[in-house]
């Protein structure tokens, strides 16, 4: 599954794309574990980053635009800007959000170090890995909070909801 939604985004052409999170460590804890492809994920994320135009409308735009090549998926799949977060994030959440500079630097502020990791295909076609810090807590079932932004509430759902779903993990306290 998530070599097709690699593909199919990799045809879109959006600037700067990364499929990010839960599809990624997920898959990784399923196959560590012996449980079945897709176990405990919701969704696919799918950032790009475009600053030409910052309005909703845009945005939406390209969602609409996007949902059939995802449509035979078996998981749906979000699109975000990341260019534009930080306009709606302080309404959503409370707080304010740096203005990021790419997809990758969205992925540095996610609440848990674990779960910042993206993919993307290059170029030339091979696989390139955004994980600003590390593998290391994937591979040892951990979910370490990353304290770059106050994101303890999100860390703690997170972490409780892959606790559920995977009993080995050890979570962190913030």
């Amino acid at each position: 599954m998530l070599s097709d939604a690699l593909g199919r985004a990799r045809r879109l052409a959006l600037p700067d794309w990364l499929l990010v999170s839960g599809a990624l460590y997920n898959s990784v804890w399923n196959e560590l574990t012996g449980k079945p492809s897709g176990y405990g994920i919701r969704d696919v994320d799918l950032f790009y980053f475009d600053e030409s135009d910052l309005s909703y409308e845009a945005e939406d735009g390209v969602i609409a635009a996007v949902a059939p090549v995802f449509a035979e998926l078996p998981l749906p799949v979000e699109v975000r800007n990341q260019a534009r977060v930080h306009l709606w994030y302080p309404l959503k959440f409370g707080q304010s959000c740096p203005h990021y500079t790419s997809s990758s630097d969205s992925v540095r502020h996610f609440a848990s170090k674990t779960h910042a990791v993206g993919v993307r295909f290059d170029a030339d076609g091979q696989l390139d890995l955004v994980a600003p810090f590390g593998l290391d807590d994937i591979f040892s079932f951990r979910i370490t909070p990353n304290r770059v932004m106050d994101n303890r509430q999100t860390h703690e759902a997170k972490g409780a909801r892959a606790k559920a779903y995977w009993p080995e993990i050890t979570v962190y306290p913030w």
